[in-house]
C-alpha cells in the first residue's frame, strides 16, 4: 500500500511538472505600449487641459476670495460686530463653495480619465488577445508587476506594439 502511494504520488508530480511546461507563458511591457500608444498621448493631452482649465477656475475664485478677506480684515475695525460677522459667515460660505468645487474637479477629472482611456484599454487588450491567439500564449504577464516572480518566457511587447502599427 505504501509503494502504491508513492508510486501514485510520482505519478501526480511528472503530470504536473509536463503540464506546467506546456503552458506558454509570455511577458510585456504595459506602460511602455501605453506611452506609445497615440491614442493614450492624446488622451493624456486632453485630460491635462481639462483639469488646468478647472484649476484655472478654482485659481481665480480663490484669488478674488483672498482679495475680499484682505479687504474685510482691513476694514473690520470700523465696522459693526453684526457686520463683520456678516462678513465672517460669507468667508466661510466661500471657502466652502472653493472646497466643493475642488472635489467636482476630482470627480469630473475621474470621470473625463475613465471616459478618454476606455477605448484605449479595449483596443490594448483585443490586440493583446490577437497576439496571445496568434502565438500559442496561455498567459501574458505584465513585466513590470510586482507580482512577477520570475521572469524568462518570451516577451510580447513588440508583437503587440507591432499589430497596433507603433514603435
Amino acid at each position: 500500500m505504501k509503494k502504491l502511494s508513492v508510486l501514485f504520488a510520482a505519478v501526480m508530480m511528472v503530470v504536473s511538472v509536463g503540464m506546467a511546461k506546456a503552458q506558454k507563458i509570455a511577458t510585456m511591457d504595459v506602460a511602455s505600449i501605453l506611452n506609445a500608444m497615440p491614442e493614450k498621448k492624446k488622451a493624456d493631452t486632453d485630460l491635462k487641459a481639462f483639469i488646468d482649465g478647472k484649476q484655472a477656475e478654482i485659481k481665480k475664485k480663490g484669488d478674488a476670495a483672498q482679495a475680499k478677506y484682505e479687504v474685510y480684515a482691513k476694514e473690520a475695525s470700523t465696522k459693526t460686530e453684526a457686520e463683520n460677522k456678516a462678513r465672517g459667515e460669507e468667508m466661510q460660505k466661500l471657502q466652502q463653495e472653493l472646497a466643493q468645487m475642488e472635489d467636482k474637479m476630482r470627480k469630473d477629472a475621474a470621470a473625463k480619465q475613465d471616459l478618454l482611456f476606455e477605448p484605449i484599454e479595449k483596443k490594448l487588450m483585443d490586440i493583446v488577445t490577437k497576439v496571445a491567439k496568434a502565438n500559442g500564449y496561455e498567459y501574458i504577464m505584465d513585466a513590470n508587476s510586482t507580482g512577477l516572480v520570475y521572469k524568462a518566457g518570451p516577451d510580447a511587447t513588440a508583437a503587440v506594439k507591432k499589430e497596433l502599427g507603433i514603435q
